[in-house]
């Protein structure tokens, strides 16, 4: 996988109602990630076509929508993933541990914007 910045698509899987839109800066195995309410950091390995990681997850901004409740709580949250990529993008499934006993599970697309 090459070093680059990526926007980045995440959908909640299992019935959970959950989205979130992005940017992603990978390089050299480190992953810093972040939208308008959360950002991420962590880590990555890749070989042949395939990679996987982790990274911890913390809301910076509250929703503007009182009624939007978070799917984390205003609390770290750690994910694990695995998926494929090329030179245009990369697609993954993981899982998030929220609060040491609810996993929730993702898919994220990623696209190339910018090589770094």
């Amino acid at each position: 996988m090459k070093n680059g910045l990526f926007s980045i698509h995440i959908e909640m899987l299992d019935g959970v109602k959950g989205h979130d839109s992005g940017v992603t800066i990978l390089r050299d195995g480190h992953l810093i990630s972040g939208g308008p309410y959360f950002w991420s950091v962590g880590s990555y390995t890749v070989g042949n076509g395939t990679w996987k990681g982790y990274f911890a997850t913390n809301q910076h901004t509250d929703f503007p929508d009182p009624f939007v409740r978070p799917l984390f709580g205003k609390q770290e949250v750690t994910s694990g993933f695995s998926g494929t990529y090329t030179d245009d993008g990369a697609e993954v499934f993981g899982t998030t541990l929220v609060g040491g006993n609810r996993s929730l599970s993702f898919k994220a697309t990623l696209k190339r914007l910018a090589d770094l």
